[in-house]
C-alpha cells in the first residue's frame, strides 16, 4: 500500500512539474556493506549484543535456580520466610529486567553504542549521496534497501507548504 502511494506521489509530482525530472536509485545496505568501518561497527555491536544477553540470561538462570529451591523447600519454610523469598525471587526477576530494557530497551545502552558507532558512517553515506545527486543534477534519490523508499529529494521539489494552504492551514 505504502508503495502504490510513492508511486501515485511520484506520478502527482510529475505532473505538476513540466521539465523532465531526473531519478536514481541506490542500494544504501549494498553502500554500508562495502564500507569497512560499518562492518567493524557491526561487529563490535554483535559483541556487545552478545555479552550483554549472556549477562541477562545469567541473571534470569539465577532467578530460576532460586524459584525451584523456593518450590522444593517451601512445605517446610514458615509464611514469613516464603514472603522474605518470594520477595527476594521477585527482586532479582525485576533486576533482570530493569537491566534487559536498560541495555535493549527504546533509547537504551545498544540504541546509543549503535548512534555512536553507526550513525556517523550513515551521514557520511548521505553527504555522498547528497553531493551526487547535486553534482548530476538528481532531483531524487530512491533507496531500495528496504523496499523503495526517498532518501534524497531537491527540496524545490517539495510542495507541502501549497498543499497546507489548500487545506487552509498557515505555516
Amino acid at each position: 500500500m505504502k508503495k502504490l502511494m510513492f508511486v501515485m506521489l511520484l506520478v502527482a509530482a510529475s505532473a505538476f512539474k513540466a521539465d523532465a525530472q531526473h531519478y536514481c536509485v541506490i542500494d544504501s545496505k549494498y553502500i554500508l556493506e562495502k564500507i569497512s568501518d560499518y562492518k567493524d561497527a557491526q561487529t563490535k555491536l554483535d559483541n556487545l549484543s552478545k555479552t550483554w544477553q549472556e549477562e541477562i540470561d545469567n541473571r534470569m538462570a539465577e532467578v530460576d535456580r532460586m524459584y525451584k529451591a523456593y518450590q522444593a523447600e517451601r512445605p517446610m519454610l514458615s509464611d514469613d520466610m516464603r514472603k522474605k523469598r518470594e520477595d527476594e525471587i521477585v527482586g532479582k526477576e525485576k533486576a533482570a529486567k530493569d537491566l534487559q530494557k536498560q541495555r535493549f530497551g527504546y533509547e537504551g545502552d545498544l540504541f546509543k553504542k549503535r548512534q555512536e558507532l553507526v550513525k556517523p558512517i550513515q551521514d557520511r553515506m548521505y553527504n555522498a549521496v547528497q553531493k551526487m545527486a547535486s553534482s548530476r543534477a538528481y532531483d531524487m534519490v530512491l533507496d531500495k534497501a528496504g523496499g523503495i523508499s526517498l532518501f534524497y529529494a531537491d527540496p524545490k521539489l517539495d510542495h507541502s507548504d501549497d498543499v497546507l494552504k489548500i487545506l487552509g492551514i498557515n505555516k
